[in-house]
């Protein structure tokens, strides 16, 4: 298994002013890798392949006065961001052609010097090296102070120097272990519904308060906008105030992302299974929930379940996003109304009355358990309904029976 460790750096400034050079150089070389295929694409000349665009753009590139520059970084740089422009066209191609699944993949654009975040990488062809005092050895800028907050379980593969919005330098170690990690078994298995008020109600009564970090940093962060609005465009005393208000996000993020972690670390050590919706983040924010769905953070905590499931030896699954798990009954499986979001609870006809968030936990319990038999062969999810004859939205006259079992809409 690859893994990643990141950890921050303190470059002095000498060593700054070589890192800029090298992000800029990286970009440069991207960027001229990408309007050559754009100009042959345009002139209907075949595709430029990855050898020839590397020695047009690299190795013919340092021997031109106007890039001769490009020899003062390391040459891995430079081939690393032209490795990372074939990789966005091998993207762009797949997901066009329908080979790669999920969102539509849209063509490389040209990176920016004003962009937020700079990044370059290195591999072991660059002879980068952690020392014995701990400074991290990279080619070109010289021995770099880390702060390791813990031990690398072994020999990096390649290393990439990233740099923030804030000013923020970090180191992130890609690192193969083949170490075993797997937890201990653990006997229970749970099911949970992400929303707002409660970030996550879990399918065994659990409820976690949404923390909402970005609400409660909104005045100060209100006041840093007002004051960077006041700033002159172009003058140093606006830049500065940029960085104010990065540093500010950056602080909110770093900590939902370590709230994240701690909450997803006890859920994976306390469960065998875990089992969570689907939900379409991107559809809701753009809707007016918009400010607090992206405060939430529900895609990186689903994303560190699925990862950490992977490497402690659990069992992570989607249930699909359009099953009815709010207003199914988690006793009987029958289809209620569509519900409102001010409808907190809810009786069914089967005389359960069932609280919104946890019956919905529930019942993405059984569907994730779906897949699975229990020892007899026998399925765990609650039989299909029927769906009622509006609902399912087809003319009386024409209902018919595969009709009225397909008929269900989604939640």
């Amino acid at each position: 298994m690859q893994l990643r460790y990141r950890y921050r750096v303190y470059p002095t400034p000498e060593q700054q002013v070589s890192l800029a050079q090298a992000f800029g150089c990286a970009r440069v070389v991207f960027n001229d890798g990408l309007r050559v295929r754009q100009q042959a694409r345009e002139n209907g000349e075949p595709y430029v392949s990855d050898g020839e665009l590397s020695k047009r753009v690299i190795t013919q590139a340092k021997c031109n006065p106007e890039r001769a520059w490009l020899t003062q970084v390391s040459s891995v740089v430079l081939q690393q961001a032209l490795a990372d422009l074939n990789v966005a066209y091998r993207n762009f191609f797949a997901s066009i052609t329908g080979k790669r699944k999920g969102r539509a993949v849209a063509p490389p654009r040209f990176r920016s010097r004003k962009d937020n975040r700079q990044a370059i990488r290195f591999t072991r062809n660059s002879c980068f090296a952690v020392l014995d005092n701990g400074r991290l050895r990279l080619p070109k800028i010289g021995h770099v102070r880390v702060r390791w907050s813990r031990r690398l379980p072994s020999a990096p593969s390649s290393v990439t120097i990233i740099k923030d919005a804030a000013g923020r330098y970090f180191a992130s170690f890609v690192v193969a272990t083949t170490k075993d990690e797997s937890l201990p078994p653990a006997k229970s298995e749970v099911g949970i519904d992400l929303g707002l008020t409660h970030f996550a109600v879990l399918s065994d009564g659990t409820k976690v308060v949404a923390p909402k970090f970005l609400r409660r940093a909104a005045r100060k962060l209100k006041r840093l906008q007002q004051d960077l609005s006041r700033k002159q465009r172009g003058s140093a005393n606006r830049r500065k105030a940029v960085v104010r208000v990065a540093r500010a996000h950056a602080r909110v993020s770093d900590t939902r992302g370590d709230w994240q972690h701690k909450l997803s670390t006890a859920i994976i050590r306390d469960n065998q299974a875990v089992y969570v919706e689907d939900l379409c983040v991107t559809g809701l924010g753009r809707t007016r929930l918009a400010k607090s769905v992206h405060d939430a953070g529900w895609a990186s905590f689903t994303a560190m379940l699925e990862y950490k499931a992977a490497r402690y030896g659990r069992t992570f699954a989607r249930v699909d996003r359009f099953f009815p798990s709010t207003r199914m009954c988690s006793r009987c499986g029958r289809m209620n109304d569509k519900l409102s979001l001010s409808v907190r609870s809810w009786t069914c006809p089967c005389g359960a009355i069932h609280d919104r968030d946890l019956n919905a936990a529930m019942n993405v319990l059984a569907a994730g358990r779906a897949d699975n038999k229990n020892d007899r062969g026998a399925r765990v999810r609650p039989p299909a309904m029927v769906a009622p004859r509006g609902e399912a939205v087809i003319h009386p006259d024409a209902a018919c029976s595969r009709c009225s079992v397909e008929g269900i809409s989604a939640d």
